[in-house]
């Protein structure tokens, strides 16, 4: 006789499965992904201008190709070199903690890739979300080496601000006819200024104000009644630009990154490496008229510059599908920008910017200042080479410095060096902490505008937190200087035209809801003042964003020691990263 057949009891099962069906139910938290990225460095035929001309590229693009990832997630970029010329990317605003092996600055934190080689850039989003770019960061190769690099809130996190119904990239950029890499390597053996582009460019278009290039335009195509973010970026290599759409308000929400207050604006104003987000709401019926977006430089130095502006077009959606009316018959409105040297506005502009400073998103600002220091930031000179005539001022060689220390380029990439305990030779640890000699920094220059050339690091230990004055000088023209640092956002705690005045500014400083970013301008003619902890350990850049005068030598190094955990170290480097 068969045995019975046993069944289990259904009970029990039915409350697994209940209990399995409500675990499926509860919101898990996001996946952090890892996204993966192949660049190719490829030479690319381009017109513009009516002018062809083979650039350097990201797969052949010009832009280059958009990065989309989330807060938390971990990128594998893998760049391979197929061009003559050496290569790094920097990943601009992305804090790197920990780990400068994929910060990309030639010479800084990694030597070179070189022709036929290939390097990972690996590394993760911590705590980060909203607008960044991508750069080549050696010589003036990021003049057409550029694209956005996009970092959404978390899966589930929402903006903190009105849900846009669509995002759209803006860059802003420069377009050289010459070969930007002979315009500088001229310029540095005759020690004159360079050559001045030719043209703006919005999404790498010149527009309908240039030479043969209407068929070249950016045209934002938009429905009434709706929010567009736009998501600004400043890549020129050499120009802070004004922005403005004609007839419409921007309201501006994240700068470099970080969300602020909201406040509306006719016209933006972006330094080379700054990037806005702004909420453009459309009209709120068909407005039977196109607008043009338009940007143009303003310009502080004494120096020739490009004069010219580059022009989009907003064109909203017609209600009927063949309009009777053609494009070219309805009206055209035309932005009205500030003056281009309307320093007024830039200072004005630049203090409307404060953190959101609440529970979700606090303004951390250092309140304690372990250390403080104070930079002067300017141009200066160099003698002329033997038997040579040079095109700087009287005959010398243009230079720049900060603390008047002009930064020369080692050949041994400085993270490498301090990393493998080998510094001797490399770079010095004594980076003047204060300028060496006092003068009145914005009246009279001195007489002796000669600098001093160096390869000088300042070393900060571990979560220092630090407090610096950037001053600019007359020295050859007061100029703005729109001054980034590498592997921080810093709170900008004061500015001010003159010279900073310990006694009576600080008082002023707000040390509630400063705006944090990773790049500000230095007011021409005057001072800003930053504070930031020195919680990421590594040797991070700091470097003016016109790369003019990052080729003069304004520029100069960090280096923050690692802690005493674990966790407040620096990681080792890859086991690809270049040599040099």
């Amino acid at each position: 006789m068969a045995p019975p057949i046993t069944f289990p009891s259904l009970v029990p099962m039915a409350m697994l499965i209940i209990a399995f069906l409500a675990l499926c139910l509860i919101p898990q938290p996001a996946q952090a992904i890892t996204r993966h990225y192949e660049f190719n460095i490829t030479m690319q035929n381009v017109t513009r201008l009516c002018h062809t001309k083979s650039i350097v590229t990201v797969n052949g693009k010009f832009p280059g190709p958009r990065i989309v990832t989330r807060e938390g997630d971990r990128l594998l970029i893998k760049v391979t070199n197929h061009v003559p010329n050496n290569i790094t990317l920097h990943w601009h605003g992305v804090r790197q903690l920990r780990n400068g092996w994929a910060d990309g600055p030639a010479y800084i934190t990694q030597c070179p890739i070189q022709t036929g080689q290939t390097y990972v850039y690996n590394y993760t989003i911590v705590g980060q979300r909203g607008t960044l770019w991508w750069h080549a960061h050696i010589s003036w190769l990021r003049s057409t080496v550029y694209g956005p690099l996009i970092i959404l809130p978390k899966e589930n996190v929402s903006y903190p601000f009105v849900k846009p119904y669509k995002e759209v990239p803006i860059i802003l950029g420069e377009w050289f006819n010459a070969d930007p890499e002979a315009i500088i390597s001229q310029a540095l053996q005759t020690g004159g200024g360079p050559n001045v582009s030719d043209a703006y460019t919005i999404n790498g278009l010149p527009g309908p104000l240039y030479n043969c290039s209407a068929k070249d335009t950016f045209k934002l195509k938009v429905k009434p009644g709706k929010t567009y973010l736009l998501r600004m970026i400043n890549a020129a290599l050499n120009d802070e630009l004004f922005f403005s759409i004609a007839n419409h308000t921007l309201t501006v929400v994240e700068a470099d990154a970080l969300y602020i207050k909201p406040f509306d604006t006719e016209t933006l104003l972006l330094t080379p490496g700054q990037t806005t987000n702004v909420l453009l709401k459309t009209k709120s019926e068909y407005p039977d008229a196109t607008f043009l977006m338009s940007a143009r430089p303003y310009v502080t130095g004494q120096g020739t510059f490009d004069n010219s502006t580059v022009a989009g077009i907003l064109e909203y959606e017609s209600p009927t599908l063949h309009s009777t009316k053609s494009v070219k018959k309805i009206p055209l409105f035309k932005p009205v920008l500030p003056p281009l040297n309307d320093t007024t506005f830039a200072a004005n502009f630049s203090k409307r910017f404060r953190s959101l400073a609440n529970s979700q998103f606090p303004a951390n600002v250092p309140q304690n200042v372990d250390k403080r220091f104070f930079f002067t930031v300017g141009l200066g000179t160099n003698p002329c080479d033997k038997n040579q005539t040079c095109q700087g001022p009287n005959g010398t060689k243009f230079a720049a410095s900060i603390n008047n220390v002009s930064f020369v380029q080692p050949t041994i990439a400085l993270l490498q060096s301090h990393f493998s305990g080998q510094s001797k030779g490399v770079y010095s640890p004594y980076f003047p902490v204060n300028p060496l000699n006092w003068f009145n920094y914005t009246g009279n220059p001195p007489n002796n505008t000669m600098v001093n050339n160096g390869t000088k690091v300042l070393v900060l230990p571990f979560n220092t937190s630090v407090e610096l004055i950037m001053q600019d000088t007359s020295i050859l023209g007061a100029e703005s200087h729109p001054l980034h640092l590498h592997g921080f956002n810093f709170f900008v705690v004061g500015q001010g035209f003159g010279n900073f005045d310990l006694n009576k500014d600080p008082a002023k400083f707000n040390l509630i809801d400063p705006v944090e970013r990773n790049t500000i301008g230095v007011p021409s003619g005057g001072w800003v003042a930053i504070r930031f902890l020195a919680d990421n350990p590594g040797v991070w850049f700091m470097h003016c964003h016109l790369e003019v005068h990052t080729s003069w030598g304004l520029k100069m190094a960090w280096l923050v020691l690692d802690g005493k955990l674990p966790n407040q170290k620096l990681i080792p480097p890859p086991s690809d990263l270049p040599q040099c």
